[in-house]
C-alpha cells in the first residue's frame, strides 16, 4: 500500500504538481482532428487539469490556447476565428496561435500588446488525431512508434466512453496480467468453459514476469503451461501495446481520462498504402445504463473486454485509496509501475528527461513487432537478463 502523500505524488495532474509536470514532458492525443472543421473551427478540451481551445484559423493553422480571454475571462470557444488568429467575441481582443496579442480594438494603449500573452501550447495533426505538448521548448518530436509511423497498413481510430477516474488506474491496470483470466473470462475461453467463475482461466498460466525494454517500454510476459507465450509493452507514460491497437490514455484533470484507441493492420504484403495516416473513426457508445452518473448511481453493460475494464477501473473510486490496498505477487508490475513513475518524477526534478522522450527527429522507427496478433519487443538482450525485482 502507499501513504496518501504518495498516492497524491502519482495522481495529481495538474500544473506544477510533480506528476503533472513529468507528463507536460510528452504529446497526448486530445482529439479527433475531424472535430475542427470551417462551420465549427473551435473546440473546448480539458488536458492535464487545464482548460484549453483548439482552433484552426483561416490560414489553416492549428492553434492550442488557453480557454480564458487574458482581457477578462470570457470563453475563447465562441471567438471568431479570422485570418491571423482567434479573436474573443467579448471585446475581440485578437490571439494568433502563439498566444501573441494582434490587436485589442476597445483600447488606446497598444503597450498591452507587448506585456501580456495568452497562454499557448504547441498542437500537430497525426493519424487523424489532435496531439498536444504542454511542456517547456523544445518539444520532443512524436514518439518514433511504428504503429504511430508505418506506412505499409491501415489505421481505424477507436474514441472510448470518457473514463470518471484517474488515468493511473488505467495504466496500473496494463501492468497487471493477472485480471486477464478473472475479469475477463467470458470473451477469452475460446469455446471452452473456466473451471469455475472464481478462478476463470487463472490455471492456464503458469507464470509472468516484467522487465524494461532497450528503449524504456515496461514489459510484461506471460507464460501458459501449454508453452505459449504473450507479451506486450507499456509505453511510458499512458500508452499500451497490445496485438494491433495501441491504447492512449490521455489525462483530462485528476479524475477523468480520454481513452482513445488506435488500430494497425500491416498490408501482408509489405505495401505502403495510401490511406495509411487517414483512419477509420469508430465512436463507442457509453457503458452505462445511466451515461450521466457514476457508481454506484449506474450500472455498467459488461458487453465486452473494453467495458469490463471500465468497470474495474472507474468502481476504485475516481482516485483509488491506495493507502486501502493489500497488494500480493500478482501486482509485481503494478508495483514497477509505481517505482519508474517516481524515478521518472525525479528525473525530472533533476532537469534531465524521462524515458520515451525522444530527442533526435530523425530517430529510427522504434519496432514493437506486430506478429499474428500479438506484440513482441525485440531486445538486444534478453527478458530474463533484464527481470526488475519487484518486491
Amino acid at each position: 500500500m502507499l501513504t496518501k502523500e504518495e498516492n497524491e505524488l502519482l495522481t495529481q495532474v495538474g500544473p506544477e504538481t510533480p506528476a503533472g509536470t513529468l507528463l507536460r514532458r510528452y504529446w497526448y492525443p486530445v482529439s479527433l482532428a475531424q472535430d475542427i472543421t470551417d462551420d465549427s473551427p473551435t473546440k473546448f478540451v480539458r488536458v492535464l487539469g487545464e482548460d484549453l481551445v483548439i482552433f484552426k484559423d483561416k490560414s489553416g493553422r492549428l492553434g492550442l490556447l488557453a480557454d480564458k480571454c487574458s482581457h477578462r475571462n470570457a470563453s475563447l470557444v465562441y471567438g471568431r476565428v479570422e485570418e491571423r488568429g482567434i479573436s474573443c467575441a467579448y471585446h475581440g481582443w485578437l490571439y494568433d496561435c502563439e498566444g501573441n496579442i494582434l490587436e485589442t480594438p476597445p483600447e488606446i494603449n497598444e503597450a498591452i500588446t507587448k506585456s501580456v500573452k495568452q497562454r499557448a501550447y504547441k498542437i500537430k495533426e497525426h493519424i487523424g488525431l489532435l496531439f498536444a505538448y504542454l511542456g517547456p521548448d523544445p518539444a520532443p518530436p512524436l514518439p518514433p512508434y511504428d504503429t504511430m509511423f508505418r506506412k505499409d497498413g491501415t489505421r481505424m481510430v477507436r474514441v472510448h466512453p470518457p473514463l470518471n477516474c484517474n488515468w493511473f488506474q488505467a495504466m496500473e491496470n496494463s501492468m497487471d496480467p493477472a485480471h486477464l483470466q478473472v475479469l475477463h473470462q467470458e470473451f477469452i475461453g475460446r469455446g471452452r468453459e473456466p473451471v469455475n467463475t472464481t478462478r476463470g482461466y487463472t490455471d492456464d498460466v503458469e507464470d509472468f514476469i516484467f522487465y524494461m525494454t532497450d528503449y524504456g517500454g515496461l514489459m510484461k510476459k506471460r507464460t501458459y503451461k501449454n508453452g505459449m507465450i504473450d507479451q506486450h509493452p507499456v509505453l511510458f507514460p499512458n500508452i499500451l501495446r497490445q496485438g494491433s491497437s495501441t491504447q492512449f490514455r490521455t489525462p483530462i484533470d485528476d479524475t477523468h481520462t480520454l481513452h482513445i484507441r488506435m488500430h494497425f493492420y500491416p498490408n501482408a504484403d509489405g505495401s505502403e498504402d495510401p490511406n495509411a495516416f487517414d483512419p477509420e473513426i469508430l465512436i463507442d457508445p457509453p457503458n452505462k445504463t445511466d451515461p450521466e452518473k457514476d457508481h454506484p448511481f449506474t450500472k455498467f453493460i459488461l458487453h465486452d473486454v473494453n467495458s469490463q475494464d471500465q468497470m474495474a477501473w472507474e468502481t476504485q473510486g475516481p482516485i483509488t485509496d491506495r493507502t486501502a490496498e493489500h497488494l500480493s505477487y500478482s501486482d509485481r508490475g503494478v508495483v514497477m509501475l509505481r517505482r519508474i513513475m517516481k524515478e521518472q518524477i525525479q528525473l525530472v526534478h533533476e532537469g534531465k528527461d524521462p524515458i520515451g522522450v525522444f530527442r533526435d527527429a530523425n530517430h529510427p522507427i522504434i519496432d514493437t513487432n506486430i506478429d499474428e496478433g500479438v506484440a513482441q519487443i525485440t531486445s538486444n538482450r534478453s527478458p530474463e537478463a533484464s527481470i526488475v525485482d519487484n518486491k
